[in-house]
């Protein structure tokens, strides 16, 4: 029979035969790996999840034509069913959980993701309770050799994903237990699966953020090299959307430079107090056993451990600052996304994009959209929404673990996804993208962009800024009646509304006069802009 396949993109299709059991056709899965069927032939089934069509054990299984490709890079998974196996916190229960229950709990189709973290904890806290006497040498030594045996297996994509050990750790402990045997029962020594996830959780956000901040710099090159190719490039400068003043193009383009900096910032900061381990907090308690935390912390790269127990497993503060993080980051480049689509727009014609980032249109044969940025500017709201979920996931927890905490994973994945993403597709719109400078230059005599520098001019004749500012308001009044730019007005027509001004007043008029007067530090004059572009090629290696 047809079974569902739950989650995004595309998996391949599986046909999976279990004893006894008639063929099952998984339709449609997820590129992150999740979906299964309910029953398959009218019996029970659990799902495997498969790598490049290739599922061992258990069933006979073969993949379709499936898009699967090297998995361990892509993401995508294949999931199909599989006989059930007692649970290994089952001692005190009688009864299993329904097919129901079980399918709504498991969370192994996304946070197989934590698998190489989650084994270099396992490493980890073999080693010390080994260090520490709580198991031999000889044990030790099995159950590291036996999670390394696992993770070949898992990126050879051999491994046997399982529905009903309900998580990644569960499914690592399980397949440990099958291959080495008793040994392997004693690595959960002093560990609960509570300070477990949200260990494996704080080294994957620790090595995310480092993926991060090296697309955000190839972003803030892409910019500034942007800025290099358009050198001297005066573009309007807007407030509220209307014409403000002038600005260089490598001014505008060098603010967003700065944001993306401050990103990296916070993302730093979140990294720095992330970066503490709370592994043999067990449940929320701790243990009576002779265990060492700082043994475990430092061999994982941690700072130090986390100093109180309850605090380690229950909260998630981390989460919430780094998707914060995320969300400030998606803003930033929501809005250059923005400045992008409008500045291709036929109304201002100031960029066009090559047609390596653009899109056409089914039905109208002229169109060429700049589609990207606007699925960048789009993607930030899904960025915020899952910053805005793990807070409602938290907002009312009691003290300590919940399960409620297990839904802090997929925002976290699919934010860290969709940020990365935009980092990577904003860097290569930025390097196909060509300033129309005719366009802009003929756009530059509206709007009075001159007006503030003319202000300027009589604070330089004595005048007080506030008496200034209404002696060129009647001085643009006097240019929007004639119809001419302020440059255009005569002396005598100047001198008409102040007896101030005096010939020297054309060198303040006109865009290029306007950049040659501005001279503060960080302004958009030529020589100011010239440090700025000089800081960040040194800093960023920009030759």
């Amino acid at each position: 029979m047809a079974m569902e396949c739950f989650g995004l993109g595309s998996c391949a299709a599986v046909v999976a035969v279990a004893a006894g059991a008639s063929a099952c056709e998984l339709g449609k899965g997820s590129r992150l790996g999740v979906g299964f069927g309910r029953f398959c032939g009218g019996k029970e089934m659990d799902m495997k999840l498969c790598w490049n069509g290739n599922c061992v054990g258990g069933a006979v299984v073969r993949a379709g034509k499936g898009e699967v490709g090297a998995a361990a890079a892509s993401g995508e998974v294949d999931l199909v069913l599989k006989e059930k196996e007692a649970k290994l916190w089952g001692g005190r229960f009688e009864e299993s959980v329904t097919p129901a229950v079980e399918k709504f709990g498991q969370s192994v189709s996304y946070d197989w993701k934590l698998y190489k973290h989650d084994l270099m904890g396992s490493r980890a806290h073999a080693n010390m309770l080994a260090k520490q006497g709580i198991i031999s040498e000889e044990e030790r030594d099995a159950i590291v050799k036996g999670l390394d045996e696992i993770e070949k297996r898992i990126e050879s994509g051999k491994f046997d994903w399982r529905a009903d050990r309900e998580d990644v750790h569960m499914n690592v402990e399980a397949a440990l237990i099958d291959l080495v045997g008793e040994p392997a029962k004693k690595l959960h020594t002093a560990r609960s699966r509570n300070d477990q996830v949200v260990t494996d959780v704080r080294l994957w956000c620790r090595d995310a953020i480092n993926v991060t901040v090296e697309l955000i710099i190839l972003l803030q090159v892409a910019l500034v090299k942007l800025g290099l190719r358009n050198e001297g490039l005066i573009v309007p400068g807007y407030t509220h959307l209307q014409r403000a003043q002038p600005l260089l193009l490598q001014h505008v383009l060098l603010a967003f430079v700065e944001q993306l900096e401050r990103d990296i910032g916070r993302l730093r900061d979140c990294q720095e107090r992330l970066n503490f381990s709370p592994l043999g907090s067990c449940a929320l308690a701790g243990t009576g056993l002779p265990i060492d935390r700082f043994h475990t912390a430092h061999s994982l790269g941690f700072t130090a451990p986390l100093r109180n127990s309850v605090d380690a497993v229950s909260d998630r503060d981390f989460l919430i600052e780094l998707l914060s993080a995320n969300s400030i980051i998606a803003i930033h480049l929501s809005r250059l996304a923005e400045d992008w689509v409008l500045w291709a727009s036929e109304e201002f014609g100031f960029l066009t994009p090559s047609d390596k980032v653009s899109t056409g249109s089914s039905i109208m044969p002229q169109k060429k959209n700049p589609d990207p940025m606007e699925l960048v500017r789009g993607k930030s709201g899904r960025v915020i929404g899952n910053l805005t979920t793990l807070l409602m996931v938290c907002k009312g927890l009691p003290m300590a673990y919940n399960r409620d905490l297990q839904e802090d994973k997929e925002p976290l994945f699919d934010s860290m996804e969709t940020i990365q993403t935009v980092l990577e597709v904003t860097a290569e719109f930025a390097q196909n993208v060509t300033y129309n400078k005719e366009r802009i230059a003929r756009s530059l005599p509206a709007g009075y962009l001159d007006a503030t520098t003319l202000a300027d001019y009589l604070v330089y004749k004595g005048i007080p800024f506030r008496t200034g500012h209404e002696i060129v308001g009647k001085a643009v009044a006097c240019g929007v009646s004639k119809k001419v730019e302020l440059a255009q007005l005569s002396l005598d027509e100047f001198k008409s509304i102040h007896p101030v001004f005096e010939e020297d007043v054309y060198s303040y008029l006109g865009v290029e006069n306007c950049i040659k007067k501005f001279r503060s530090f960080g302004s958009t004059g030529a020589e100011p802009v010239s440090q700025q572009m000089h800081f960040w090629c040194e800093k960023l290696g920009i030759a």
